[in-house]
């Protein structure tokens, strides 16, 4: 028997325990049949304010993960969606591979990542040349440069906001987010890319797509599209951007 509300299908996502972005921006481009289910992992230890503290950070959510699965799995979801990027952008191409498959090895599910979302919607676009917008620290922005690299995209430019708590990732002003974007914009750019779930950027890329006249990439929308997509639901969705209302 299908679930009451979930009669389409149920998403089991995993977040950190700090971020309170990704759970209202997913229910926010929800659609009719389609239900979230949030496993949260535990972040003992918010600090980031540097290299060594964000790599600390991750090392948290490796160690949380495989219970964050096995509690969102007695739910019984039919496919797995990660509200977190940081993760699956490290190691590049590989390490978002290895990542996949242990989410796959754990949970039996098929699974969405921000970085593959983040490909498949540029490949999409035919966009070469990319900006991107994070709130990570120095070693973040050389993963994310790295993955896009490594399948072939050029990263003109990246900004890192360098956030100091994974809980102040959240606290970024959308006027900062604005300012972000105009800086790694310029004429030889085809797309902007945001990662960083956490970082509240949703409605102000839907608006940006309009003012800057090309694609721009808020990750959490990005995974929501790949995440409906993959599973056959081609509901258009308003105010989250060109990819879920046109793709």
């Amino acid at each position: 028997m299908p679930d009451v509300l979930g009669w389409r299908k149920k998403f089991g996502v995993l977040a950190p325990s700090t971020n309170t972005v990704v759970e209202p921006d997913f229910a926010r481009m929800g659609v009719p049949g389609v239900t979230a289910h949030f496993g949260r992992i535990h972040i003992r230890d918010q600090n980031m304010s540097d290299d060594a503290g964000m790599e600390r950070l991750l090392e948290q959510i490796r160690a949380e993960l495989v219970a964050a699965c096995e509690r969102v799995l007695t739910c019984e979801p039919d496919y797995m969606v990660m509200g977190m990027s940081a993760e699956t952008f490290w190691g590049g191409v590989e390490g978002n591979r290895r990542f996949v498959q242990q989410i796959h090895e754990v949970t039996g599910l098929q699974v969405a990542t921000g970085a593959e979302a983040c490909r498949r919607a540029l490949e999409l676009f035919g966009a070469k040349r990319i900006g991107v917008v994070t709130p990570y620290q120095p070693v973040g922005d050389e993963n994310v440069v790295r993955f896009f690299g490594e399948l072939g995209f050029e990263v003109k430019s990246i900004t890192g906001l360098r956030c100091p708590t994974a809980v102040s990732i959240a606290h970024v002003p959308e006027d900062r987010l604005r300012t972000a974007l105009l800086e790694v914009d310029g004429d030889g750019v085809d797309a902007l890319v945001q990662c960083g779930t956490n970082l509240s950027m949703v409605r102000l890329a839907d608006e940006a797509e309009r003012w800057l006249g090309k694609p721009v990439l808020a990750i959490n929308a990005a995974t929501w599209w790949m995440a409906l997509r993959d599973n056959g639901i081609a509901d258009r969705i308003e105010g989250a951007g060109s990819l879920l209302r046109d793709h």
